[in-house]
């Protein structure tokens, strides 16, 4: 997990796991020249969130490490739990944080304890081999170092160095599935069937996982025979692929549309609906997986058109013009003093209270789990809605710019701004925005529409607009 001069980027929430986690390294950062950074994500959600926020910091301090507090918006809604969103954020904010300070490593604080109610709550969940190989000690640079350890062991090193630690009243709610096989049915487990049942599916994860990693090694010496790259994608060929038993066709095709075609997200429905597209679906059949892709039945076999890389995000340069090339926008900003005079045409111009927007200001597209809050709008809703009530183009929706501050969107450029910063007799700055399209098109006349068909229909152009929105 860890070499000599790493720099690791330690997360914090100041409950026992993550303090030990700390601690634990920073036993061994002067030994292993450990380069430590405490980072703590600052949800919002609790309101003893900013005295945890406090607490991190102060023990950051203690043991002389630098320290920043990252608040993030939590996207609620779009089909995930609360938890769920609160998790994607905050691993979101950590791989910004650790991009920030250059680490190579993001330490978080499961244990033992965490992976045995992983794959408890999977095993209900009907998860098969995958889902139960349970949390990874490694995925990407984020790392598991107490994955071993139980949370007794955990206690009883914070008691043995008098370290302080916070607890989170959630963590004992009920209505959460993880606190009630917590707290009642891996007690109960332990004490009528298996005292150490934490072990049993400890084993039953790595068993698991050494499997999964096996099965990849050897499903992906068949991909060169299965899988033919094209230009505008991939093609799966069936042939040779209804040869192999159904897990291992299930086997190819997830490491084909992971591996190959950097697709994440894909469930076993997703694999079983592919499946049968390859034995039943007729040319044209289409099977939707996430992300928006669409894997195609074709003559030959399923073909998976390759994504079109999302635009990187842009700094706002404030004051100053900012080129958004991956966007095919400039953006202009300047800091006025009130008052300052309205927007000539608000889809392309807006203002803000300069003191009251969150930092920093970055263009980007749009993410999953997006959520937007309309200027003078009803209320929030996910981004996705929106788009599709504002009649936007599917094809459409990922070109569009979003004005960002923090993981909150300021401004859906060219359609509406945001609720956020509005302009009050209190401003004393004001930040003024306008875009404009970049274009390399020359002037010139406008083509003449073709003529009207014999039918006495109208053959007129699509302008792709709709008379309801001048977003299209």
């Amino acid at each position: 997990m860890l070499l000599p001069g790493d720099r690791v980027l330690v997360a914090v929430s100041g409950g026992p796991d993550s303090v030990a986690l700390l601690h634990a390294l920073h036993l061994l950062a002067a030994p292993d020249a450990l380069s430590l950074h405490v980072a703590h994500v600052h949800h919002g959600l609790r309101p003893e969130a900013d005295q945890d926020a406090a607490f991190v910091e102060e023990l950051a301090g203690r043991f002389g490490l630098p320290v920043s507090v990252d608040r993030v918006t939590v996207a609620l809604g779009g089909g995930r739990s609360p938890e769920e969103a609160a998790r994607l954020a905050r691993y979101r904010a950590l791989e910004r944080r650790a991009t920030l300070i250059g680490a190579g490593r993001i330490a978080v604080g499961h244990t033992a304890d965490d992976q045995a109610e992983t794959v408890l709550m999977r095993l209900l969940q009907g998860a098969g081999p995958l889902g139960l190989a349970g949390i990874p000690p490694v995925r990407g640079r984020v790392i598991r170092p107490l994955l071993e350890a139980t949370r007794a062991m955990v206690l009883a090193h914070l008691r043995a160095y008098g370290l302080p630690w916070i607890e989170d009243a959630t963590n004992a709610d009920p209505k959460f599935l993880r606190n009630r096989l917590r707290h009642d049915l891996l007690p109960l487990l332990a004490a009528h069937y298996s005292p150490r049942i934490g072990e049993a599916l400890a084993r039953v994860a790595h068993g698991c996982r050494e499997a999964a990693e096996a099965l990849r090694v050897l499903v992906r010496q068949l991909l060169p025979d299965l899988v033919r790259e094209e230009a505008s994608g991939w093609l799966v060929l069936a042939e040779p692929l209804r040869r192999l038993p159904p897990g291992a066709q299930k086997a190819c095709l997830r490491e084909a549309l992971i591996d190959l075609a950097g697709l994440p997200g894909l469930r076993a429905t997703h694999l079983a609906a592919l499946a049968a597209l390859l034995e039943e679906g007729r040319e044209g059949s289409r099977v939707r997986l996430p992300g928006g892709q669409t894997v195609e039945r074709v003559r030959e076999g399923l073909h998976l058109p390759r994504p079109a890389a999302p635009p990187a995000p842009v700094p706002l340069a404030v004051p100053g013009e900012t080129v958004a090339a991956p966007f095919g926008l400039t953006l202009t900003a300047e800091l006025l003093a009130p008052p300052a005079p309205l927007p000539a045409d608000p889809r392309w111009e807006a203002l803000f209270d300069w003191d009251a927007l969150p930092r920093p200001l970055v263009l980007r597209p749009r993410r999953p789990g997006d959520r937007f809050v309309p200027f003078g709008g009803p209320g929030g809703k996910a981004l996705s809605a929106y788009l599709i009530d504002e009649r936007v183009l599917r094809h459409r929706r990922d070109r569009l710019a979003l004005l960002v501050g923090g993981d909150e969107v300021l401004w859906v450029v060219g359609l509406r701004r945001g609720q956020a910063a509005p302009l009050t007799p209190g401003t004393h700055r004001v930040l003024r925005i306008r875009a404009r399209e970049r274009t390399s098109r020359r002037p010139g006349p406008r083509p003449r529409p073709p003529p009207r068909s014999s039918r006495g229909r109208c053959s007129r152009p699509w302008s792709g607009r709709s008379s309801r929105s001048p977003s299209g």
